[in-house]
């Protein structure tokens, strides 16, 4: 990609080219003006937060805007149309952002005032998280597609994920657009996940129209959230027509935008327009030979599986014969049986699609994401699609526990494997590979979350299992060790923030970076902390900080090992027979730590049912029933029980060590010893 910087001097060359330039008093130079684009005039950006560039950003863009995506004279269009052809009535735009940021509340708002739905049809909120995953949850998982039309202008926007571990959502379907919108929020501005997707859409070339959303929370501070965004655009190297990026400040919520925080229209026109200006228009090869990158892919049970891509060159007609071509030149042929494109909130059927717009295939039940649907005689394979490698794995394994089959549905290793072997069809940041025996398998994703998320899919699909704790994955290069670090920010209040600071220091963080955030007394901390020290921190931050604590994390790349982490002071408390549990053995056992079963539980010999209050395991008789001799002489006494911890999945994954398993059940979720390990000690 051209960069639009050069390559030396390379200290100098932050200053974009169109800026004009004087001395400081240290002698350094500073921006005093841009002799041309929408910075035009006198604006002073001395790179700090002064707020003047936001203020003169304003001012210059509530007139009417060149965006950088706009040719600027009848000999560029010109220019540009001899290059190739572009459709004027379709814009393809990814929604990208943080968690959090409000990417799904904004497409709400934006299928809203399109008039997808009816005035009088009801609509629950973040409509686009459709899986019952994403509405407990509250994030986004999967990208989505929808349509929506706009002064007779098809705008196909793509819903992605804002989570770090989801990241391959993100990687594959930008290929789809030629812009996205860059939703940040007001009050906490750039961060770890904003970073990632704008270097990826900034890589692919793309125009970036920057949404500061959340205008309206009472802490908002816009002009340091537009200072930061410009200087994370020059960190990443961005081309100067990358950083005359359009700003609209809006309200996802309220469904307002504007381009000024202080004079929001009532609607979200000014987005709308902005996207028509500064998205380009789909550049296409109307005469060539068709071919189509199937970026994701569905399931239907009338259709079978559908493929979803954009179009790039050609015409695909219903009933066509095609060529599906690998990334290793191998090719074989299929028959399109039907085809779809998006309007509104669904797919409707259509008999061709034109170059430029995103569709959906049916007819080819082998199909797999990265691949070509190309012409029959002329088809050639476009560049597959790349997604980064994983950082943590874990092992699954068969049930091997008393209670396995009385829950679930699918039990063997074979179940277990084509299970697996599925998710990666669909799954590109996600890899499985065999164990060291039948029934082990090692599935290798972004992050735990990533790894937890199909642990539960799996679950709800009636699978019965057991996984291990997860492992980072270390590489080795020129005989040195490495292991993946990341970037985590907190926000904590000021009065935790001791606490967490000694936590992550214990989990061998590094902090370069601490500032505070608007008016409530919130400090924002910045680590370089390795992979390994994640794992099982977030609920001990809970802990340290009374709850108050919020962590984000975005990998950042392989460096020297780090030193033993120890991520748990603590033991287990472990059932030593079969049988059910009795309030009268509760009562003693919950003196030796905090329980996880209650009274009249079955358990099981080797089973996890507490935490011990002490480093090292503690073996107990939580079955044991009182004695009914003497009963008279014994008065009846009263038993007070604690209330037992209740872990979720991600907790006990979080909570597990090198020699324990998660036992997951369609009803139960359980934590147990593991058998191996113990053999082996012995």
């Amino acid at each position: 990609m051209a960069t639009g910087i050069p390559s030396a001097p390379p200290a100098p060359r932050l200053l974009p080219p169109n800026a004009v330039t004087s001395r400081d008093l240290s002698g350094s130079p500073a921006i005093v003006g841009f002799s041309n684009g929408p910075f035009a005039g006198g604006v002073s950006y001395p790179f700090a937060h002064s707020g003047r560039l936001a203020k003169q950003l304003r001012s210059s863009r509530s007139t009417a805007i060149r965006c950088s995506a706009t040719p600027t004279t009848a000999h560029e269009a010109s220019v540009s149309k001899k290059k190739s052809t572009t459709r004027r009535d379709v814009r393809n735009i990814a929604i990208v952002a943080h968690v959090d940021h409000g990417k799904t509340t904004l497409v709400d708002a934006m299928l809203k005032q399109a008039k997808v739905f009816r005035d009088n049809q009801t609509v629950q909120e973040r409509i686009m998280d459709s899986n019952d995953l994403e509405r407990e949850r509250g994030i986004t998982i999967l990208s989505k597609n929808t349509s929506i039309s706009y002064k007779g202008t098809k705008i196909n926007i793509i819903d992605t994920p804002g989570h770090s571990d989801f990241g391959g959502e993100v990687e594959r379907v930008l290929n789809m657009v030629e812009g996205v919108l860059l939703v940040v929020d007001s009050v906490e501005g750039p961060m770890p996940q904003t970073r990632f997707v704008l270097k990826k859409a900034l890589a692919f070339g793309h125009a970036v129209v920057v949404v500061v959303n959340k205008i309206d929370r009472p802490s908002a501070r816009p002009d340091y959230v537009i200072n930061s965004t410009f200087e994370l655009f020059i960190e990443l190297n961005a081309t100067d027509e990358q950083c005359d990026f359009q700003v609209i400040y809006a309200s996802g919520i309220k469904g307002k935008a504007g381009l000024s925080p202080d004079n929001l229209a009532d609607d979200l026109g000014p987005l709308f327009e902005a996207i028509l200006r500064c998205i380009p228009e789909p550049s296409i090869n109307r005469a060539g030979p068709m071919q189509m990158l199937v970026s994701n892919t569905e399931y239907d049970e009338h259709k079978g599986k559908i493929a979803i891509g954009r179009l790039h060159a050609g015409v695909l007609q219903k009933g066509m014969e095609v060529r599906v071509c690998t990334s290793d030149d191998t090719c074989r042929f299929s028959k399109i049986s039907d085809l779809f494109v998006y309007e509104n909130f669904s797919r409707v059927p259509t008999e061709q699609v034109q170059a430029g717009d995103i569709c959906a295939v049916c007819g080819i039940n082998d199909i797999m994401i990265g691949e070509t649907i190309a012409d029959k005689s002329l088809g050639k394979a476009l560049p597959t699609i790349r997604v980064e490698e994983p950082t943590v794995r874990m092992s699954f394994y068969i049930n091997t526990s008393p209670f396995v089959g009385r829950e679930g549905k699918y039990v063997t290793s074979r179940n277990l494997r084509d299970r697996l072997y599925r998710e990666l069809e669909r799954n590109l940041a996600m890899k499985v590979e065999d164990g060291e025996t039948a029934d082990t398998f090692i599935v290798s994703g972004r992050g735990t979350l990533h790894i937890t998320i199909l642990i539960e899919n799996m679950r709800r699909e009636g699978y019965e299992f057991m996984v291990g704790p997860p492992k980072v994955i270390n590489k080795t290069i020129n005989d040195k060790l490495l292991e993946p670090f990341e970037i985590a920010t907190v926000e904590v209040p000021e009065e935790h923030m001791g606490p967490v600071v000694e936590l992550l220091g214990k989990r061998r963080g590094q902090m370069f970076d601490m500032q505070g955030i608007g008016a409530e007394g919130t400090s924002l901390l910045k680590y370089k902390i390795p992979t390994r020290g994640l794992l099982g921190l977030r609920n001990a931050m809970l802990t340290v900080s009374r709850g108050t604590a919020v962590l984000n994390t975005v990998f950042d790349g392989y460096q020297p090992w780090g030193g033993d982490i120890n991520t748990r002071d603590q033991g287990s408390l472990v059932a030593f027979e079969e049988g059910t549990t009795t309030s009268y053995a509760l009562f003693s056992a919950q003196e030796r730590g905090q329980m996880f079963i209650g009274p009249g539980m079955e358990v099981y010999k080797g089973q996890i049912v507490g935490i011990h209050q002490r480093p090292g395991d503690l073996s107990l008789n939580v079955c044991k029933k009182k004695a009914a001799t003497n009963v008279r002489s014994n008065k009846e006494q009263t038993v007070v029980l604690d209330t037992p911890l209740s872990y979720s999945l991600d907790d006990c994954i979080e909570y597990i060590q090198e020699d324990e398993l998660v036992e997951v059940t369609p009803l139960s979720i359980r934590m147990c010893k593991n058998p191996k390990r113990l053999a082996k000690k012995r």
